[in-house]
């Protein structure tokens, strides 16, 4: 059984799942974390699924089956692509009746932070070519994808705030490059929205965390990251990045999937919707979870030295469940036993040869 899809189809009510037969629908970014999720999940809803990646962070593994099989036809509705280009977004957007826009360009807060101009540059520009050959092929329905740390950094200075409302994103003043090209991309779906016959809609998500999420080094976010360190200690030391105290709102992939299967069928033209819990989990609360997942005797170790992003957010999700009859299901507990089991999963199979690994 696939926990994570078995998960999120469960929860649809019968006439939702049968929207999607038929229906041709584009996942940019596809092969990724969050896209091959999706793609699963429609495929099994009896849609034409086509994804556009250029497998920068995606890979084609995510589209495999447990048999080694591809859950869509490579050679027919796989479109490698550099969405950075316009002529890439509108071959890609000619195939589709629904977009899911999903592609972007991100990694962990070191890269983040690092490469501002690159990611800043880059998602405006595979923002605005695929709104744009969107508009032009007359796309019927688009849903972008947005993230939380779109919302001005005051905000999300420190740990245990109020949850944030949508509204609260203006006036603007994102922290990063990335979070204003986030909130660009959102803006100008909403103008596409106001001047065409596309019918819109955004999700703002926050922290997203479950199998298939990038734990390589360099490219890694939080929750993959401490696992990986936590699965190779003592071989890797195990520092988490900052003062421990920041707090994150983190939601498992099985209730982003859930949101996003949502949107075409109830959450249109109802400007951003955010994705996310009102708990806030500080990251030194989150490292000791997953030491005790471990089952190691693993010191905590914080590196003040390294970038901590924000201070601290959570959601408001009142909007999210009016509008898309949507809550979080998955425990923090339940999604990172499912999120160790398979990155670890993944190192074993990678090393079994060279370099064995145990739980301790």
């Amino acid at each position: 059984m696939n926990v994570t899809t078995d998960t999120v189809l469960g929860q649809l009510q019968e006439e939702n799942i049968r929207w999607f037969e038929g229906k041709r629908c584009l996942v940019t970014g596809g092969a990724g974390f969050i896209g091959s999720w999706l793609v699963e999940a429609l495929v099994r809803l009896g849609a034409r699924v086509y994804v556009a990646d250029n497998l920068w962070r995606g890979s084609l593994d995510n589209l495999m089956d447990e048999s080694g099989k591809p859950c869509v036809d490579l050679n027919e509705r796989f479109i490698y692509a550099d969405l950075r280009e316009y002529h890439s977004c509108l071959v890609a957007a000619m195939k589709a009746d629904l977009v899911y826009h999903l592609a972007d360009i991100v990694a962990g807060i070191d890269f983040v932070f690092g490469n501002e101009p690159l990611l800043y540059r880059s998602n405006i520009l595979i923002n605005s070519n695929m709104i744009t050959a969107a508009k032009e092929v007359g796309v019927q329905t688009f849903v972008y994808v947005g993230a939380a740390c779109s919302y001005p950094k005051e905000l999300q200075a420190r740990p245990g705030g109020e949850p944030l409302h949508e509204d609260q994103a203006y006036p603007a003043n994102p922290e990063s490059g990335y979070g204003w090209s986030k909130l660009m991309g959102e803006y100008e779906t909403q103008l596409m929205g106001r001047n065409s016959s596309t019918q819109v809609g955004i999700l703002r998500l926050h922290n997203v965390y479950g199998p298939r999420s990038e734990f390589a080094v360099k490219r890694s976010q939080v929750i993959p990251s401490l696992i990986r360190k936590a699965i190779r200690y003592p071989d890797e030391e195990f520092r988490v990045w900052g003062s421990g105290k920041q707090t994150r709102s983190f939601v498992y992939i099985a209730d982003i999937v859930d949101a996003l299967l949502r949107v075409p069928y109830c959450g249109l033209g109802q400007g951003a919707i955010q994705i996310g819990t009102s708990e806030q989990t500080a990251i030194a609360e989150l490292a000791e979870k997953i030491i005790r997942i471990s089952g190691k005797s693993i010191p905590l170790v914080f590196d003040t030295t390294k970038p901590e992003g924000d201070g601290g957010r959570s959601a408001n999700w009142e909007k999210a469940r009016k509008v898309l009859g949507w809550s979080p299901r998955v425990s923090m507990d339940e999604g990172l036993e499912q999120t160790y089991r398979w990155i670890y999963d993944q190192i074993q199979d990678k090393h079994r040869e060279t370099d064995p690994i145990t739980t301790g």
